[in-house]
C-alpha cells in the first residue's frame, strides 16, 4: 500500500526507527558497546581553577564516571573468565601442579590490604592509583597472550583495548594522576621479551596464570568501584 507524499506517514516511521549509531551498536559485543557509545560522563574532565565551582564540577565529573567504570570492570572480569574456560577446554590447561615454578617469576599486579581497596582501611585515592596502575601494567601481558592464543586473537585484542581504556578513565579520578605508575617503553619491552622466551610447553600455563590473576584483579577492582559508587563521593 502506498501512502500519499504528504501524509506525514513516512516521518513518523522514521521516528520510531532507532539512529544508525545505535543499530549498530547493538550488534557489537557488550564491551565494544560499552566503549563506542559513551555517556557524557565519560568526558575528559574539566580543568580545575582557583574557583570552588570548577573544584565540585570536577568532583562530580568524577562520581559520574564510576557506573560505566563499574559496568566495564564487570565484563572485564567476565571476559577473562571466558577466556580461562577456553584454555581449559581447547588445552586442557587449568589448575596445574606447574603453576607455582612459574608464578614467582611473573610479577604480575595484585591488589593487597596495603593498597587501600578492602573494606576496612579503605582509601579511595590510594585504591584507585592502585587500580590504574596495575591494569596499565597488565596491558603487555594482555598483549602477549593476543600473539600467542591465536585462536582468540580477536577477543583478547577487544580485552586489552578495554583494560587501556578503564585504566585512562580511573586515571582520571585520581586526585593526582601523574601518581599513577604507567610502564615506560623499555619496561614494556623487557617484560615482552622475557614472556616470549618461554618454552612452548611453559607458554599455555603462562597464559592461564595471567588470565586467572587477571580475573583476580577485576574482581577485586568490581568490589572497590562499586563500594565507591554506592557509598563515597570524592572529596574536593
Amino acid at each position: 500500500m502506498k501512502f500519499p507524499r504528504d501524509c506525514g506517514c513516512d516521518r513518523a516511521l522514521a521516528g520510531r526507527r532507532r539512529p544508525p549509531a545505535l543499530r549498530a551498536a547493538l550488534l557489537l559485543p557488550p564491551l565494544l558497546q560499552l566503549l563506542l557509545v559513551p555517556r557524557a560522563a565519560a568526558a575528559p574532565l574539566p580543568h580545575a581553577d582557583s574557583s570552588g565551582e570548577a573544584e565540585l564540577e570536577e568532583a562530580a565529573a568524577r562520581r559520574a564516571a564510576l557506573p560505566d567504570s563499574l559496568r566495564l570492570a564487570g565484563l572485564l572480569r567476565d571476559q577473562a573468565a571466558q577466556l580461562q574456560d577456553e584454555m581449559c577446554r581447547k588445552f586442557t590447561v587449568c589448575q596445574n601442579s606447574m603453576e607455582m615454578l612459574l608464578h614467582n617469576n611473573l610479577n604480575l599486579p595484585k591488589v593487597t590490604e596495603e593498597d587501600g581497596c578492602l573494606l576496612a582501611g579503605f582509601n579511595e585515592d590510594k585504591c584507585l592509583r592502585k587500580i590504574s596502575s596495575g591494569l596499565y601494567t597488565f596491558q603487555t601481558y594482555l598483549k602477549y597472550i593476543q600473539e600467542t592464543f591465536i585462536s582468540e586473537n580477536q577477543n583478547v585484542e577487544l580485552l586489552s583495548y578495554s583494560t587501556e581504556h578503564l585504566a585512562h578513565t580511573i586515571r582520571k579520578m585520581v586526585i593526582n594522576p601523574e601518581e599513577v605508575i604507567i610502564p615506560d617503553a623499555a619496561t614494556q619491552e623487557s617484560l615482552r621479551t622475557k614472556l616470549q622466551s618461554t618454552k612452548d610447553w611453559t607458554e599455555k600455563i603462562t597464559i592461564h596464570l595471567i588470565l586467572r590473576d587477571f580475573t583476580s584483579f577485576m574482581e577485586k577492582t568490581v568490589r572497590a568501584v562499586r563500594y565507591l559508587k554506592n557509598t563515597r563521593s570524592f572529596s574536593v
